[in-house]
């Protein structure tokens, strides 16, 4: 348990590295545009995608230190934050802690400079503080709690946004119908309590199910169509097709993890407690080569991850006064210049 949890600290120096590089002083791209016939859409930043998911194979970390599905959590925040969204109310965080009320985060900009900082840092030095931080965000459903992987949400509002967020690099025909039994679970007891909040399921998935088990990949697909449908399950559903220029991080070698050798200096890596350290000449490697590339081609257009962003994001200002959300509605009017501004 402890490697784990020291895999995934070490992870996200990695994961915020990227991030960084992408969006210098958290700077983002606008994703809105307009698509030929007059429909906002939604442009998502692949290849930053393919970054993160690079991550768990440069620090072999296999699927038991929950880095892999991390990524994929991640990007999801990353695009909402890109979608226009405060980066305090999104879950996962871009800082430690990882979730913290948008309210506190607001109580503490308040406070006079001295005070601000020391409490400032005390917090993000606590990855988890009893009844303030976690580490991971916990929802009450319709009869039990959900650790859900991205989520909006404010003490005044209620949850907006809840993403589950899976992910199956092997073995494929065994953890399928499981997978899809959670998800269809985790939906109604969600939606029942909650059901103004956008809600949405986002299946990261090996590409090479299409040669091992095509008939398997195409069940799934079905389902997982059919699960974006129904009133009271999500709103919207999502594939991700990953495909490895090195081994994944599969389910029959999750003890050890992956091993992807990039070349390091050895006494660097000796010299500092490496968790606490991010290489540059990883992040750069990282960043200009990534060893996992998204398939699009592959999956059906209802679980593509443009429609999926879209869907969630734009659900979430039909189910909020004009005035809230205020810069998501600025980016849209400004990739739509003839838009009026009603969403």
């Amino acid at each position: 348990m402890a490697e784990n949890q020291s895999k995934k600290a070490q992870a996200w120096k990695y994961f915020d590295a990227i991030a960084a590089a992408a969006a210098p002083d958290e700077e983002h791209s606008n994703p809105w545009q307009t698509s030929s016939d007059g429909e906002i859409c939604f442009s998502p930043d692949y290849r930053v995608l393919e970054q993160f998911l690079s991550v768990p194979l440069v620090l072999s970390a296999g699927t038991q230190s929950g880095v892999p599905a991390l990524a994929l959590d991640v990007w999801l925040s990353y695009e909402l934050r890109r979608a226009g969204f405060h980066p305090n109310q999104v879950w996962p965080r871009p800082t430690n802690p990882r979730i913290f009320p948008a309210a506190a985060s607001a109580l503490i900009d308040s406070l006079p400079s001295k005070l601000r900082n020391e409490i400032a840092d005390r917090v993000s030095n606590k990855t988890s503080i009893r009844g303030v931080t976690s580490s991971a965000g916990t929802i009450l459903g319709k009869n039990y709690l959900k650790q859900v992987d991205v989520i909006i949400s404010d003490w005044s509002t209620g949850p907006e946004l809840l993403v589950s967020t899976k992910r199956m690099d092997s073995s494929y025909g065994k953890n399928a119908p499981n997978r899809i039994e959670e998800s269809y679970g985790d939906a109604k007891n969600l939606r029942l309590r909650h059901p103004l909040a956008a809600t949405g399921f986002l299946f990261g998935l090996n590409a090479d199910i299409l040669l091992k088990e095509p008939n398997t990949a195409e069940w799934l697909f079905d389902l997982l169509i059919k699960l974006g449908r129904e009133e009271d399950a999500y709103h919207a559903t999502c594939v991700i097709l990953m495909s490895y220029s090195d081994p994944s991080p599969s389910e029959e070698n999750e003890e050890q993890g992956t091993s992807v050798k990039l070349e390091r200096d050895k006494e660097d890596a000796t010299e500092h407690h490496y968790e606490d350290v991010v290489d540059p000449n990883i992040i750069d490697r990282i960043i200009h080569d990534p060893i996992v590339s998204v398939v699009l081609d592959r999956a059906p257009d209802a679980l593509q991850p443009a429609r999926f962003l879209a869907t969630i994001a734009t659900q979430v200002l039909e189910a909020t006064p004009i005035d809230m959300h205020p810069e998501v509605r600025r980016r849209i009017r400004a990739a739509t210049p003839n838009l009026s501004g009603q969403r």
